[in-house]
């Protein structure tokens, strides 16, 4: 029996298990993958300062996110296609997460819909939505949301046009998923997958039913997105959304101070650093890298969390070290999803936990709460 025991195993196990345009739609990034590679690489370099001699037997890991309870600072990103990973994916995530005692945050561009979800976890989560050219539809998905007591909005602020991701555009990807022969070897190779998807309660986006009709499953995604994205959305229309949203309100993608503060501005409780896990623009830097600048220009002005490489519990302590309140997963979110369903889902978030509390001993800290900047080495931080 295949011993799993990080993310990088459940990775190649659900390379394995799913088809190939699925996998690299989590996997691979925008243009040359320039952003997507530095968002790993500035992880790795950043060192720990480890302390020794601390008593450390009683770690603490719990925290709180956007106001909410979490047993670690860990919550599991919006992902869209969720459903297409595992049967019913994105009711398995929430359901591990409930479990795990963590957030949950339901992309709009799910398989399954808000009412799907709410119906089969008893744990509220959060929802994500991107702002479409029809604020009619947006108000829609804002009701819906607030009907299945969604305590937070995650506005994805980074997509009013989409980057370019090269292996979605030559893998066919769509939805429903195009036929070509490759990729019918590619499905007649992964029957399990297949069964369960056909067996699940939705092949295509839930929360758009009767938005699109079906001649939208022979457009490519990115054909979709661009025709539906608002490219002309400003902070006016991030105000329009909290006048109408009396939740907590996140917005997601900012990485640059000065956004960070019209943010603020715009009356948000958080703010997600991000770079859409290098899916997006190309050359930008990492998300790591630009995330110290952040915390210090909203200076506790509202929340911090970051979103952009977590593999590991390590790299999650390295995000709380450069100021975030927490962590953000979405490709290892997937890739467990793909490989174990919602035990996978169970056993990454158990195995991030475990080198979080291993590496907080290590670094001599007895609760998370108190990690700094003191817990990296200097020369390491490219950020100051």
């Amino acid at each position: 029996m295949q011993v799993i025991n990080s993310i990088g195993d459940f990775r190649e196990l659900a390379k394995k298990r799913i088809p190939r345009a699925i996998f690299e739609y989590a996997d691979r990034g925008s243009y040359d993958e320039i952003t997507l590679r530095r968002n790993r690489a500035d992880l790795d370099a950043l060192c720990f300062r480890q302390r020794v001699m601390v008593d450390v037997s009683q770690t603490r890991l719990e925290t709180t996110l956007v106001g909410q309870a979490s047993s670690l600072p860990l919550a599991i990103a919006p992902t869209g296609l969720t459903g297409l990973f595992h049967r019913d994916g994105e009711i398995h995530g929430a359901r591990a997460a409930a479990k795990a005692g963590i957030p949950f945050c339901l992309s709009t561009m799910s398989i399954c819909s808000i009412e799907d979800v709410r119906a089969n976890c008893d744990t509220p989560f959060w929802f994500q939505l991107y702002l479409m050219r029809d604020r009619g539809f947006n108000e829609e998905l804002i009701a819906r949301a607030l009907a299945a007591q969604c305590p937070v909005l995650m506005l994805t602020l980074d997509m009013q046009v989409q980057g370019l991701r090269r292996r979605d555009a030559k893998n066919g990807l769509s939805i429903p998923p195009r036929l070509t022969l490759r990729n019918a070897i590619d499905v007649a190779m992964k029957p399990r997958w297949a069964a369960g998807v056909l067996c699940g309660k939705r092949r295509s986006f839930g929360n758009l039913q009767g938005r699109i009709n079906g001649a939208t499953g022979l457009r490519t995604l990115s054909e979709w997105i661009a025709s539906q994205f608002d490219s002309a959305a400003s902070w006016k229309d991030v105000e329009w959304v909290r006048a109408r949203w009396p939740g907590k309100l996140v917005v997601k993608g900012v990485m640059d101070p000065e956004d960070a503060r019209l943010a603020l501005n715009a009356g948000v409780d958080a703010i997600v650093v991000s770079n859409h896990g290098g899916r997006q623009m190309d050359s930008a830097p990492s998300t790591i890298s630009v995330l110290p600048g952040i915390v210090d220009a909203v200076n506790g002005g509202c929340e911090v969390l970051f979103d952009g490489g977590i593999m590991s519990g390590q790299d999650l302590l390295k995000a709380v070290a450069c100021g975030a309140r927490g962590g953000l997963i979405g490709k290892a979110f997937l890739y467990a999803l793909a490989a174990q369903g919602e035990e996978g889902v169970t056993n990454a978030i158990e195995t991030i936990k475990g080198e979080l509390r291993t590496s907080l001993a290590l670094l001599g800290y007895v609760q998370v709460s108190q990690v700094s900047e003191n817990a990296l080495h200097a020369f390491s931080n490219k950020s100051r």
